[in-house]
């Protein structure tokens, strides 16, 4: 497929996960991709799996205002227009709220919220100029509560509802709005848990299809959404999970 040929696509959090996976993935239905993420050599290593001369990696962090401006004025500068904004850069914070410290929480909202947002407001003058598109990276925590992440669960509630905001705000315009809601997936963020196998039936328990996500599925799901195959979606926070938010919670009995 090559639903994205002369698109720039944006994405952050690109050096490992989702992020990487999403990257391959766009580069190869034929978008030029950039790819964003603190550090160089992750970038890097991701950019290589790309054709090359194409594509452009820039080391940012989303959760400073800044430096999130100067990408964006680079990405503008160097292809001239952006089509697709992927925010995808995360990181997760365990713990309850009283154990959890404050440099903590502000750590994990600089990243997971207020990255989302400077990304958002300083891309949407280019994607409302295309008729673009932007996709979140939520998660099925911000759906519905977990023990021990309320903090995590906080930032990616509010990543869900400003996803429907900005759906409402920008339809008229033109530019979609979607956010992609990933369950268990087998990331950086799950390694402490790769090798439990008890924990892994855990979650295994609650998985109708029995099985982890890995990152590719997570990325067919996000190039769907920008593609103009989800041309009449927007709003939409979609469970990419195995059917975990199926459930109503309930224990099974037999």
């Amino acid at each position: 497929m090559t639903r994205f040929t002369h698109k720039i696509v944006v994405i952050t959090g690109a050096g490992s996960g989702i992020g990487a996976a999403t990257a391959q993935r766009f580069a190869s239905e034929g978008a030029t991709v950039v790819l964003v993420g603190r550090t160089r050599e992750k970038l890097d290593k991701i950019l290589d799996t790309l054709e090359q001369g194409r594509h452009l990696a820039v080391p940012c962090d989303v959760g400073d205002a800044e430096q999130v401006k100067s990408l964006a004025e680079k990405v503008i500068s160097t292809f001239g227009r952006v089509d697709v904004l992927v925010n995808n850069a995360g990181t997760v914070v365990q713990g309850k709220a009283h154990e959890v410290s404050v440099e903590d929480w502000k750590s994990l909202m600089n990243t997971n919220l207020d990255g989302v947002f400077y990304c958002t407001h300083y891309f949407m003058p280019a994607l409302l100029k295309t008729q673009g598109n932007v996709v979140n990276t939520s998660s099925v925590s911000g759906l519905g509560g977990d023990w021990g992440m309320s903090v995590y669960n906080a930032a990616k509630g509010a990543v869900t509802n400003f996803t429907r905001a900005l759906a409402m705000d920008y339809g008229a315009d033109g530019v979609r709005v979607n956010a992609v809601c990933p369950g268990f997936t087998l990331t950086d963020m799950a390694d402490e848990i790769k090798d439990d196998k008890a924990l892994l039936n855990k979650f295994y328990d609650r998985i109708p299809l029995r099985k982890a996500g890995q990152p590719e599925e997570i990325a067919s799901a996000i190039a769907f959404l920008a593609s103009h195959d989800a041309r009449y979606i927007t709003g939409v926070n979609l469970p990419v999970d195995g059917g975990l938010t199926a459930s109503n919670g309930q224990p099974k009995q037999a």
